[in-house]
């Protein structure tokens, strides 16, 4: 076997692998945007902990369809650029519709979300949630909720009894 084809094999391989490891995967088309743009989507994606690749097309649907994906070949063409995130399951999405809502040129064309295909609009939905942070805070506050009405009502209570004896 000629050292090319192994070396697309191997390609394809990592591309399969990242599939089917990854929590979250975003494909965007990034036609348009300058090299100090994609630098710094490449950066701020790079400080969350995704990695942010560009494989040929061809490359991809074989990996795809060897993890299951077939689905997302139909958004494999032209210029695209695939986002991939072990941990965090909102951060691509987030990050990258927050830099298109600025950048008119990059679209996000597809993902795949915990093995589950995901068309563009949900993956904007899934950009518009919460942070990890932000829905563990909100959780903690309706918890606490309860808790702080008992606090309340018994200080009431308590503060209305003191009034009554004390006149």
């Amino acid at each position: 076997m000629s050292k090319v084809l192994e070396a697309k094999k191997a390609v394809v391989t990592e591309i399969e692998d990242k599939l089917k490891s990854a929590s979250t995967v975003v494909v965007v088309d990034y036609r348009g945007l300058n090299v100090s743009q994609v630098t710094e989507l490449r950066k701020t994606l790079r400080d969350q902990g995704i990695d942010f690749k560009v494989y040929k097309n061809s490359m991809t649907r074989r990996a795809a369809e060897a993890a299951g994906l077939e689905g997302l070949n139909e958004h494999l063409t032209g210029p695209n650029a695939i986002a991939f995130s072990d941990e965090d399951v909102v951060a691509p999405a987030k990050i990258l519709n927050d830099f298109a809502k600025k950048n008119k040129e990059l679209e996000i064309k597809a993902g795949v979300i915990e093995g589950a295909l995901a068309s563009a609009e949900e993956v904007k939905a899934l950009a518009e949630l919460p942070s990890r942070e932000g829905l563990l805070s909100m959780l903690l506050s309706v918890l606490q909720a309860p808790m702080r009405n008992f606090a309340a009502i018994t200080k009431a209570v308590a503060d209305d009894k003191e009034g009554k004896e004390g006149a």
